[in-house]
């Protein structure tokens, strides 16, 4: 069955990667990502769009992009979304893969709008505990950075730490309680080396930078 796999390009879509390229009946053959087409960079967790990039080239699989305005309405991002999926279709996809865990109702919405694509959903690593996840990702070797970090869940200074466990004893020591794979939006990494990647890549700190609400650490390719 080949498969694209929703990238973000952090932790837990590495780990989904991992976990699918285990299974002798899937195919991992692209990945798929949203970029804001004005800052270029991945949408949400603000890595910019060349370092993903660099991630596919490291995992030797095409990075079929999405482009979005900023702002963009739910409809243009569904719109564009279909596009993307009916040239997955085309390829012979059948499915696409995501590194949720925990969240029924973002795992409803994707089943609707790959349902409504004629494609298969599919969850590797959904309901696993996330204490665990992030102790595999760890014990794996998939490295990463905070890049982006809600302060209204977490202290703002944990932006552009490495997900280590030293940062999982930290947050455990937070007063809120806050989620050791960030599934709840307290944060988002890039994952800059992996057991699937053919070479790390080289990445050094940027500014820390607030904006919309959110703490933003800028990451700059270091090649």
């Amino acid at each position: 069955m080949k498969v694209w796999l929703s990238w973000s390009g952090g932790k837990d879509c590495a780990f989904a990667l991992h976990e699918l390229r285990q299974s002798p009946a899937i195919e991992v053959v692209g990945l798929l990502t949203t970029v804001n087409a004005t800052a270029q960079r991945v949408s949400i967790h603000g890595v910019r769009l060349e370092l993903v990039r660099e991630q596919a080239l490291r995992l030797r699989l095409p990075l079929h992009e999405v482009a979005l305005p900023s702002p963009c309405p739910n409809a243009v991002y569904e719109a564009k979304m279909a596009i993307a999926l009916a040239g997955a279709r085309q390829e012979g996809v059948a499915g696409v893969a995501f590194g949720d865990l925990l969240l029924e109702d973002v795992r409803s919405y994707r089943e609707q709008q790959l349902q409504a694509a004629g494609l298969e959903a599919i969850f590797p690593i959904f309901g696993r505990p996330t204490e665990q996840v992030a102790e595999d990702e760890i014990r794996l070797g998939i490295r990463s950075i905070l890049t982006c970090v809600d302060p209204m869940r977490m202290a703002a200074r944990f932006a552009g730490r490495h997900f280590d466990r030293t940062l999982l004893a930290e947050l455990r020591a937070q007063p809120e309680e806050v989620d050791p794979c960030g599934e709840n939006g307290e944060f988002h990494t890039f994952t800059f080396d992996s057991p699937d990647y053919s070479a790390p890549i080289p990445v050094k700190g940027g500014q820390v930078v607030g904006r919309d609400g959110f703490i933003f650490a800028d990451l700059l390719a270091d090649l």
